[in-house]
């Protein structure tokens, strides 16, 4: 399964990191084009130069972990696609481009399930596909969240639940049933 990830869900360090750690298991393939990239490092760049910094050095990392991941973007594509928001035309037509299945955003009204359907797309929110992924593959996805869970720790030093933590990145259904599954 192709996956075309919004830049509104890359942005948050937890949600990334969850979204990225499942694909690299294997469970489907990321895409972006260097535009959503982009917006993320101009997002980042809100809290200071050094966040913008930091965001292309991960989106560096990124496109080193998954070399297929960066789709290019026919102009033509765009100008022929229409979405309720204009500035979020780039993200339906990279996902054209990249042959997506699926759309995770978390900016739902920006994407209707009816003009994505007539690209023969659909759209998922973080939480919610990443949930998805657990029901099919708990120990891989449970694995996974230990790992985020563990880094933060490290990052942070802070002591952190699965579900604290899986709450705080807006990946609340996720995290009770991670809790729920095993408690860490």
């Amino acid at each position: 399964m192709k996956v075309l990830l919004d830049a509104c869900v890359i942005y948050p360090t937890v949600m990334r990191e969850m979204l990225l750690g499942v694909a690299k298991a294997g469970l489907y393939a990321p895409l972006w084009s260097d535009r959503i990239l982009e917006e993320w490092a101009r997002a980042a760049g809100k809290l200071g130069a050094e966040g913008a910094a930091v965001a292309r050095g991960d989106a560096a990392l990124m496109q080193a972990s998954f070399p297929r991941a960066t789709v290019r973007v026919n102009a033509g594509l765009e100008q022929r696609l229409w979405l309720p928001d204009p500035n979020d035309i780039h993200v339906l037509a990279a996902a054209i481009a990249g042959s997506a299945d699926v759309i995770v955003t978390a900016n739902a009204k920006d994407f209707p399930r009816g003009l994505l359907a007539e690209e023969g797309l659909s759209r998922a929110d973080p939480d919610g596909f990443l949930l998805g992924l657990f029901e099919a593959n708990p120990e891989i996805v449970f694995g996974v969240a230990e790992t985020v869970r563990s880094k933060a720790e490290q990052l942070s030093g802070e002591a952190w639940t699965v579900r604290r933590l899986m709450k705080k990145a807006r990946l609340s259904r996720l995290g009770k049933a991670l809790e729920a599954r095993g408690g860490i």
